[in-house]
């Protein structure tokens, strides 16, 4: 059976923690804030690719998503051309040895370069068009890597969306490498504008008028960090739309509250936009964390912010996120009744 990997409470719990849901309000707008901004994780706040003691559940899932089919996963369009490609590539390789140069060493020479990757255990050797030429490891992966952002992806516990300027002002989704689906797919998104993906949110309208202003600022300005969050009633990763084969539905969904033996998270999201102006392209990092429920509902402060921004969501947004039918009992959960 594939089934989709979760990690242990125990992994979740050494990851960066957020609270976006702090608000007391659930709102949909872009609130970015600059990458680096302290929000109580130390150097990880400052990283675009953060690795904690969950990287090898990641990676599992990861590897096991590619081999069930890498188009339903890993998705990309014309826009993410050779050179854009690579910017992308260099990018990450670069920037994994500057913020982990335990876990990645990058030896640059004229003739291309290798990244060795201490967790995985692999080493990525590029030319010097940052184009992939090997890749080594014992076991080798299987299916192997398409190509360097194919590999990089799976180096890292983030998935990634790569978005590209086009030259009469419009933008499209060049690639995606997105594993850990929150119901919704790569393939579904793939080729579409920055507009047309984020049409189904409800509340999305505003920043929808000003959607090419927001694609300039992220590609040109930043970088940039912003948090999103659900509740869950798993830590499983992977929620593509799709059950993977031989997975049931009602496992597969994992957003089914039962109150006769609660299991509650709050998903969070941290999202860095990094712009690269001179592709036109902007990189946006997508890492899921796990805030867990029985903690929350302890926490007095954080037990009533999640109360009143789950009650401030429209019928339209509990539906959107997946819990039209269950809020009523997690918030007579939450308050112990």
């Amino acid at each position: 059976m594939n089934q989709p990997t979760v990690p242990t409470v125990e992994e979740i719990s050494g990851a960066a923690r957020y609270a976006p849901f702090l608000t007391g309000r659930y709102e949909v707008k872009a609130a970015l804030a600059s990458l680096g901004t302290d929000f109580g994780n130390g150097d990880a706040d400052q990283h675009v690719f953060q690795l904690d003691d969950s990287f090898a559940a990641f990676r599992a899932n990861k590897l096991l998503a590619r081999a069930e089919r890498r188009s339903k996963y890993d998705a990309r369009s014309p826009a993410f051309a050779d050179p854009i490609a690579a910017a992308v590539t260099a990018f990450t390789a670069r920037r994994l040895a500057a913020e982990h140069p335990r876990d990645f060493a990058l030896d640059k020479s004229a003739c291309g370069a290798a990244l060795a990757c201490h967790r995985s255990g692999e080493t990525l050797r590029f030319d010097d068009a940052w184009q992939l030429t090997a890749a080594s490891s014992s076991p080798p992966s299987s299916p192997p890597y398409a190509d360097g952002f194919d590999a990089l992806m799976c180096q890292v516990q983030e998935d990634v969306a790569v978005v590209v300027r086009q030259d009469d002002g419009g933008d499209e989704v060049g690639a995606i490498h997105l594993c850990a689906a929150n119901h919704w797919g790569a393939e579904d998104k793939i080729g579409q504008s920055f507009f047309h993906i984020h049409q189904v949110v409800p509340g999305m309208e505003p920043v929808n008028r000003k959607a090419a202003q927001m694609v300039d600022a992220m590609i040109d300005r930043g970088p940039f960090v912003r948090f999103v969050w659900g509740i869950a009633t798993d830590t499983r990763l992977n929620h593509h739309p799709e059950p993977a084969p031989g997975c049931p539905q009602d496992v597969w969904h994992g957003r089914r509250f039962d109150a006769a033996d609660p299991r509650l998270f709050v998903r969070v999201e941290r999202q860095v936009l990094w712009g690269l102006p001179e592709v036109g392209a902007v990189l946006f990092a997508i890492r899921p964390s796990f805030r867990d429920g029985v903690a929350v509902r302890a926490d007095a402060e954080l037990n009533q912010a999640l109360q009143r921004s789950l009650a401030s969501m429209t019928p339209e947004q509990a539906h959107y996120k997946g819990v039209a039918d269950s809020r009523d009992g997690v918030l007579a959960w939450l308050r112990g009744d």
